[in-house]
């Protein structure tokens, strides 16, 4: 029996574990920015044609030499190529959103859904360390067969993502999602992202402030230290581009990020990190006074972001309470 793993980038090492015939990764990144749009999905999912590299399902086959071949194949043409197929998703929220974003794919192909299987992974796996195949350890992880209503529900939390507001979100986690039971407390983690009611922060926001209101100057805490940070939504660039939002607004909230970070491009990884590893962080007076909920940093400050579909702006913001309300 020829098997197929789909896992996301953190679990990339699985591919030289020996554990199936082909193991493909999916690179999308579904926070921190605008999502992509159907049409970019439908290319990354259909025929290989001229997109750029990366954009295109092939491109992210762990076997180089067989990229060429299966290139002029739709995703699911390739999936019908194998009789198993194992989703390897972590519990990380981007992860989860993966899963969701692949199932609303398979929704319209029940002969691809019929071979669906799923590894409960309760740990991250980019801290599996690579072995020598097989690795023994994937056995100790749970699979379950995928339901056809399974993938109603985890796909309808991927539209509900998509959609203008956060509503259907926020009514997804009264959906029996237990089929995934890692998607309920990831889509918990995004939501708790929107502004609060009290500050008009996220929570990982808030939890900046904590730490830096606490004596932790540098960025190398905030940024790698995802346990002791409490929070995993954000990736270490989105947690970068969070704290320039506290930081060089009209009222800041924080002061002694380094000024240069306002002129370096954003593909400038290098001098973004040297930038950041300068920066000596400490609390103002204001950012005092939202970490206290005296406060509202959206009065104070523009609001330009995204969160799934919805674009939050100062016209346009929802707040999180924990119910769910519009201003």
């Amino acid at each position: 029996m020829k098997r197929l793993i789909l896992t996301s980038s953190s679990g990339h090492e699985l591919a030289r574990m020996g554990l199936a015939d082909s193991v493909l990764t999916i690179w999308f990144r579904f926070i921190g920015g605008p999502l992509p749009s159907l049409e970019q999905l439908d290319a990354y999912f259909g025929v290989g044609s001229d997109q750029s590299t990366g954009d295109h399902w092939s491109d992210w086959l762990f076997r180089s030499r067989e990229r060429d071949a299966v290139r002029q194949l739709t995703f699911i043409e390739y999936c019908a190529l194998f009789d198993r197929i194992e989703l390897w998703f972590d519990p990380d929220p981007n992860d989860q959103l993966q899963l969701a974003c692949l199932l609303e794919h398979f929704r319209s192909h029940p002969a691809t859904v019929a071979k669906l299987e799923l590894r409960l992974v309760g740990f991250y796996l980019m801290t599996i360390e690579p072995k020598e195949p097989p690795w023994a350890g994937w056995r100790e992880v749970p699979l379950v067969k995928v339901r056809p209503a399974h993938v109603e529900a985890a796909s309808g939390v991927w539209r509900a993502y998509r959609a203008s507001t956060p509503e259907a979100c926020f009514d997804a986690l009264q959906h029996d999602l237990s089929a995934f039971p890692l998607l309920r407390p990831a889509l918990l983690d995004l939501l708790q992202e929107l502004p609060w009611s009290g500050s008009g922060l996220g929570a990982t926001e808030m939890r900046l402030l904590e730490l830096i209101g606490a004596g932790f100057m540098g960025t190398n805490m905030l940024f790698y230290l995802r346990g002791f940070r409490q929070r995993g939504v954000f990736s270490d660039m989105e947690i970068g581009t969070l704290l320039q939002g506290l930081a060089h607004g009209p009222r800041p909230a924080i002061e002694g990020l380094d000024d240069e970070l306002r002129a370096i491009g954003r593909r400038n990884s290098q001098d973004h990190l040297a930038a950041y590893q300068r920066s000596r962080l400490s609390l103002t007076e204001f950012g005092k006074a939202v970490l206290a909920h005296k406060v509202d940093f959206t009065d104070h400050n523009p609001i330009d972001r995204w969160w799934g579909g919805t674009h939050l702006t100062n016209d346009n913001f929802w707040r999180w309470k924990p119910t769910l309300r519009a201003e």
